[in-house]
C-alpha cells in the first residue's frame, strides 16, 4: 500500500453535475455523491471524507447551512463551494465559515483538479503540523489533544474561559481520558505558565505517606524522616497544584486539605507553625463524588469547596469522531520516536478502531498505537494487523 486514496464527497441536487464532477475526479480519488445537504451530512457520519464539493443552492439544507455544520463538527474536511452564479456575498460568507474556495459551475476541468489537489495538500500540511507539534510536546510536556468533536471543543472553550480565574477546577472523567493533560492545559492558559505545575496522583501514594507528600514533614517527625521535606502544597506556590483521584483521599486527611484550601496555609507533619502558600488548585476524579458524600466517604464541605468549576471529560466511546485524528497523531508520534519508515494508519484500520468500546479511553488508544507502530514492518497499519490486538 503506497498511499491512501483520498475520498471526495460531491453534494449537489443536480444529477448531471454530480456525474460531471465524479467523472472529472474518479480517476484520482474515491468519489462519493449525495443529492441533498442532509444526505451529505449522513455520509460524513459514516465515511472518512477528505474534501467536499458542496452546492450552494439545494432544497432543504442549503450549502451554507451544511458548511456551518461541517466547520463545527468535521473541521478537518476541506470544502469547496460550487454555485451556478457568482455571488460575492455568498462567497464571502462561505470563506468566513471555513470554505477553502468558492467557484461557479462554469469551471475549467484542469483548474478544478488543481484546486482540489491544492486543498488536499493544505489538509496534509495541517495534519503534519499537528503531528510535529505533538512530537515536540512529547519531548517536553505532553499536550492535551481534544479532537474535532463538538463536546471537546466545548471543553477547550471552557478551559480558555476559566483558566485565568483563581477558582478551583474539578475535572471529572474515567481513567485514561486525559485529566492530567487537561490540567496542564489549564496551567498553560492561566497566565502563569512559567510557574510550577505540581501533579500528585493520590491513588498511587501509600496511605501512610500521603500526608507527608502533600504537606511535607520536619526532620525526626517520624521514623525515617531523616531530613526536612517540603510538601507538594509548598512546591506549587505561585503555580498550579493538581490532585488526581481526589476521591481516594482518606477522610482523616480531607479536613486538613479543606483547611489548606480555605486558609491558604499548610502545616508540615511534626511542624509547630502554619506555612502560607498560594496556588491554583485543580483536582480530578473518576468516581462519583456526590455518591461518595452520601455514603460518608467524602466530606460534604470539601466537595462544595472543590466543585467550583466542574469540567467533564467524556469517554472516548462517546466521541469516536475524534478517534481518527488521535490515532493518526499517536502514529506520527511513535513513527518519529521509533524512527520507522511508515505512512500511518489505514482507513480500514481506523474503521476497525471505531468499532472498539475503548474501556481504557485515550490512554488505551495511545498504548495500542505505540505497540502497533513498534511491531509493524509495513508502510501502513491495517485492519488485518490490529484485530487480534483489540480485546472485546
Amino acid at each position: 500500500m503506497k498511499s491512501q486514496t483520498k475520498t471526495i464527497l460531491v453534494v449537489d441536487d443536480d444529477e448531471g453535475m454530480r456525474d460531471t464532477l465524479s467523472a472529472i475526479l474518479k480517476r484520482d480519488y474515491d468519489v462519493r455523491v449525495a443529492a441533498t445537504g442532509e444526505e451529505g451530512l449522513s455520509v460524513l457520519k459514516k465515511a472518512d471524507i477528505n474534501l467536499m464539493l458542496l452546492d450552494v443552492r439545494m432544497p432543504g439544507m442549503n450549502g451554507l447551512e451544511v458548511l456551518k455544520v461541517v466547520h463545527d463538527h468535521y473541521s478537518e474536511v476541506e470544502v469547496i463551494m460550487v454555485s451556478a452564479v457568482n455571488e460575492v456575498e455568498v462567497a464571502v460568507q462561505a470563506i468566513k465559515h471555513g470554505a477553502y474556495h468558492y467557484i461557479t459551475k462554469e469551471f475549467d476541468y484542469d483548474g478544478l483538479r488543481s484546486l482540489v489537489r491544492n486543498a488536499l495538500q493544505r489538509q496534509d500540511l495541517s495534519r503534519r503540523v499537528v503531528s510535529l507539534s505533538a512530537q515536540v510536546a512529547d519531548q517536553n510536556d505532553r499536550e492535551f489533544v481534544p479532537g474535532p468533536s463538538q463536546v471537546m471543543r466545548e471543553v477547550v472553550t471552557m478551559v480558555k474561559k476559566v483558566a485565568k480565574l483563581p477558582a478551583t477546577v474539578l475535572i471529572l472523567g474515567e481513567s485514561g481520558t486525559g485529566k492530567e493533560l487537561l490540567a496542564r492545559l489549564l496551567h498553560r492558559e492561566s497566565g502563569r505558565a512559567d510557574a510550577p505545575f505540581i501533579a500528585v496522583n493520590l491513588a498511587a501514594i501509600p496511605r501512610e505517606l500521603v500526608e507527608s507528600t502533600l504537606f511535607g514533614h520536619e526532620r525526626g517527625s517520624f521514623t525515617g524522616a531523616h531530613r526536612q521535606q517540603l510538601g507538594k502544597f509548598e512546591l506549587a506556590a505561585g503555580g498550579t497544584l493538581f490532585l488526581d483521584e481526589i476521591g481516594d483521599l482518606g477522610l482523616e486527611l480531607q479536613a486538613k486539605l479543606l483547611r489548606a484550601i480555605q486558609e491558604g496555609e499548610v502545616e508540615r507533619v511534626g511542624g509547630a507553625k502554619p506555612i502560607k502558600t498560594e496556588f491554583r488548585l485543580v483536582v480530578a476524579t473518576n468516581v462519583d463524588l456526590e455518591k461518595a458524600v452520601r455514603d460518608g466517604q467524602f466530606r460534604e464541605d470539601l466537595y462544595y469547596r472543590v466543585n467550583v468549576i466542574p469540567i467533564k471529560l467524556p469517554p472516548l466511546r462517546e466521541r469516536k469522531e475524534d478517534l481518527p485524528q488521535l490515532a493518526r497523531l499517536f502514529a506520527s508520534r511513535y513513527v518519529a520516536k521509533f524512527r520507522k519508515d511508515m505512512q500511518g494508519v489505514s482507513d480500514g484500520a481506523l474503521k476497525t478502531l471505531k468499532e472498539h468500546h475503548w474501556p481504557g479511553n485515550v490512554r488505551e488508544l495511545e498504548n495500542l498505537v505505540e505497540r502497533l507502530v513498534a511491531m509493524c514492518d509495513r508502510e501502513w497499519i491495517t485492519e488485518d494487523g490490529l484485530r487480534h490486538d483489540l480485546t472485546p
